[in-house]
């Protein structure tokens, strides 16, 4: 994502209006130049590789576009930067200080330094260490002095529709409230969304159901007692997941500050699946664990009429949803729901069973892990209203049909 001072936002009333690059000719050549000048650029030093950038901005009014599609090549899912020395540069130092405090300063006896050390260190590491490679490696630590040492060239359409995004994503930074309105959808998606939620430590409440649609709000990092640059950027984080979505809908409260007189203003900001961004995040995997992913694999060899189905039934529970794992459908028209319980965590195993509880169904299933401690996390699985399913390290899918044929 792109830093503050590098977003460029234009408002009109309440509405913010972020920077958006079209997809032409002009625009992919701008991209092709800077990526071309980061692939000449590696195995040499970033102060180098930011000079020749500066070269590119030169006089240019639009060096901020320039400047963002740089910081974004800069990043780690493009670009790697990485200390390059003999030693870690802080014990390098004080290896070349140490020495050369036995000896009158000179140019003489800097090069005998730099020669005893190198001779040193290529037996104590057992590879050739030569004077040059400490002199560069002294101060590797410096920003300027990293060394670009890979680079996988992105699209230029790619790079720009990357810099679209993160231009939306910089909005979120300074959010007070956001209302994501996610319409009837495949229930995967959702799932996918609920995921991203639940991995940046979202607060949200969720409203709604899987065939209707679901309304969730989130607090924005202006509305907590301390406002979070953590926070707004983990909200910034579920725009690419967001877009997984077919159908969506959002409105956000901006709290900004007017930049002429410093007072507090409140911005609107919305937006739905119309858009036309890009997300760079792959789509959902198929499994979110092995365990899963066994059961999945074994169940194709049974010989059975039931039919197993992934991630299909989205059961809502005051707040907030539940997506088990697995839906069991017989031809007769019997269903089942399965949920695997094998994380071991006590705060998981008490949240799990409380949305079981919550969620009054009468046809779940749950399979849990023998090697949780239940007593330890405060769970009783008599007061679950569910069947249950033990096993160890593989879940047995004849065992799973066992209890549901019973």
């Amino acid at each position: 994502m792109l830093p503050t001072e590098l977003l460029i936002h234009r408002q009109n009333g309440e509405a913010i209006a972020p920077k958006r690059l079209t997809i032409d000719n002009n625009n992919i050549a701008i991209a092709l130049d800077l990526i071309e000048c980061f692939q000449e650029a590696v195995g040499n030093t970033q102060g180098k590789l930011d000079q020749q950038l500066l070269d590119i901005e030169g006089e240019r009014p639009d060096f901020r576009v320039i400047r963002g599609l740089a910081h974004l090549l800069k990043g780690d899912a493009f670009s790697k930067f990485e200390i390059v020395s003999p030693l870690e540069p802080q014990q390098l130092r004080e290896k070349v200080y140490s020495l050369a405090a036995k000896s009158v300063p000179s140019l003489e006896a800097s090069e005998k330094t730099l020669v005893t050390l190198a001779n040193t260190l290529s037996q104590e590491l057992e590879r050739e260490v030569l004077p040059v490679h400490i002199r560069t490696g002294l101060y590797a630590d410096l920003p300027d002095n990293r060394i670009l040492t890979q680079f996988e060239a992105p699209v230029a359409e790619a790079l720009l529709h990357r810099y679209n995004l993160s231009q939306v994503q910089g909005v979120f930074y300074r959010a007070s409230n956001i209302t994501l309105n996610a319409h009837r959808n495949v229930p995967g998606e959702y799932k996918l969304l609920f995921r991203y939620l639940k991995l940046f430590q979202l607060m949200a409440y969720i409203e709604g159901d899987a065939d209707h649609g679901f309304t969730i709000t989130v607090d924005g990092p202006t509305s907590l007692f301390k406002p979070s640059t953590r926070y707004g950027l983990a909200i910034a984080k579920l725009l690419p997941a967001l877009l997984h979505v077919t159908k969506w809908s959002l409105a956000a409260t901006l709290q900004n500050r007017d930049f002429y007189t410093g007072k507090a203003k409140t911005g609107k900001f919305s937006l739905n699946s119309d858009c036309g961004l890009v997300s760079h995040y792959p789509p959902d995997k198929p499994y979110d664990s092995m365990i899963e992913a066994s059961f999945a694999n074994r169940w194709e060899s049974l010989k059975t009429d039931w039919v197993l189905e992934r991630e299909v039934n989205l059961i809502p529970i005051p707040g907030s949803v539940m997506i088990p794992d697995f839906r069991l459908v017989h031809p007769d028209g019997r269903i089942f729901i399965l949920e695997i319980v094998g994380y071991w965590r006590p705060e998981y195993l008490q949240k799990k069973f409380s949305q079981v509880r919550q969620s009054g169904c009468d046809n779940l299933v749950l399979a849990i892990s023998e090697r949780l401690n239940l007593e330890k996390a405060g769970v009783k699985v008599e007061n679950v209203p569910a069947k249950v399913v033990w096993f160890k390290d593989k879940l047995s899918p004849k065992a799973v049909l066992e209890v549901i044929d019973s």
